[in-house]
């Protein structure tokens, strides 16, 4: 997501994305344009008296929709922010609350893993909704009358505070229902394990949301079931890996420097796609060959940056006029969890292995691949004979 900050709230960064810029007049069109039935509905169902015909003539119906869905997204930071300062008391940092098309997102730096915490962080958005509901409708019961735009507003938003908290309760993970389900597997099986099964009763609830939206053309209920299917399937994939690697290091999975092939930067830009080629790889270490220093590490080469070379110019070029020097390098001793977070997060297929200033191998993805392949099959004992995989 495209995102800048709006500013922060108990010390956590509030950002809108793109596409809440999309969202947000949508929904103020949509709010004004029904604001006629929806008085309606609030007068039969809250005994709201509302004079419809004083709000619904000239621009009141689009200043009334506007401040609702702010409103409404106001109430979605706030039942974020539930879930976040939460979080931090058990010590979870966020890294931000973000609006986007399909409403608010907190950013956890780490899930928690303790069942009992969890199903507390799940509960505290929803429970911030219903009062914030509750708070909406004491409101609404003291305005005047007469003021019958205000009391649309606030009679709107208390019912839709309290149906988005039960919306979220659905236990369609990753909602917060869908959370609060892995942490009540959780009691009593591995976190991996319940988070699997929350996950794949998220994709049947994922599915039946989409249908839904298909039969009724609700585009909005259909973009939340693509969202909750995609992000759950993530989710799980993420806490299996998670599981898969404990106590496993980079060393363990990497493809050490004995094993590396490496490229000289003066070598041409044609002849490094003739080894490419020739040898299966995609991306190459550049060591320079220092009379005093022996190897020297200075950047790293791909394809991509190979195929950004015009072929007529390929062997005018070399390879250290096309190679990366700004290294995103890492440990051997580093988590195998911590190489793949940092390639997911600078979308990058391999990271260099340094200790010391000294090239010692390459994690690449399919070497995390391979060895989560023989870890979900042998065990994590598996890697004591130490597989490694062409980079």
């Amino acid at each position: 997501m495209r995102s800048f900050r709006i500013g922060s709230l108990f010390g956590i960064p509030i950002k809108l994305d793109l596409t809440f810029l999309l969202v947000l007049p949508l929904f103020a069109y949509l709010i004004g344009s029904q604001i006629e039935e929806v008085a309606g509905l609030l007068n039969d169902g809250l005994t709201a008296g509302i004079n419809i015909g004083a709000i619904s003539g000239g621009l009141m119906p689009w200043i009334l929709g506007l401040t609702a869905a702010v409103g409404l997204f106001i109430g979605v930071i706030l039942h974020e922010l539930g879930h976040s300062l939460t979080a931090q008391r058990f010590g979870f940092p966020i890294d931000s609350i973000t609006l986007w098309l399909f409403g608010g997102i907190a950013a956890f730096s780490e899930m928690p893993e303790n069942w009992r915490q969890e199903l507390t962080i799940a509960i505290a958005g929803p429970i911030v909704s219903v009062l914030l509901g509750i708070g909406s409708y004491a409101l609404f019961s003291v305005i005047p009358a007469s003021l019958s735009g205000a009391r649309f507003v606030l009679g709107y938003l208390a019912i839709l505070n309290v149906a988005l908290a039960i919306f979220n309760m659905l236990p369609a993970f990753p909602m917060d229902g869908g959370r609060v389900l892995r942490a009540l597997l959780a009691r009593n099986q591995p976190y991996a394990r319940a988070t699997q099964q929350a996950a794949s009763i998220g994709k049947l609830f994922a599915i039946a949301m989409g249908l839904f939206g298909l039969l009724s053309f609700n585009i909005i209920l259909i973009g939340v079931a693509f969202f909750v299917f995609i992000a759950a399937s993530s989710e799980a994939q993420q806490v299996t890996m998670k599981a898969a690697f404990q106590d496993i290091t980079v060393s363990d999975i990497m493809t050490p420097v004995s094993d590396l092939h490496t490229v000289d930067p003066e070598t041409t830009v044609a002849e490094l796609i003739q080894r490419m080629f020739t040898e299966r790889h995609t991306g190459y270490p550049v060591v320079e060959n220092d009379a005093f220093d022996g190897e020297r590490l200075v950047g790293l080469v791909t394809l991509s940056d190979a195929r950004a070379v015009e072929p007529v110019e390929r062997d005018a070029y070399t390879v250290e006029d096309v190679m990366t020097t700004d290294l995103e390098t890492i440990t051997p001793d580093s988590d195998a969890m911590t190489a793949i977070e940092r390639m997911q997060k600078h979308d990058i297929g391999r990271l260099l292995v340094v200790e010391d200033d000294d090239l010692v191998g390459l994690i690449s993805r399919t070497d995390v691949m391979t060895a989560l392949d023989i870890a979900q099959q042998s065990g994590a004992s598996a890697f004591s004979g130490r597989p490694r995989t062409a980079n």
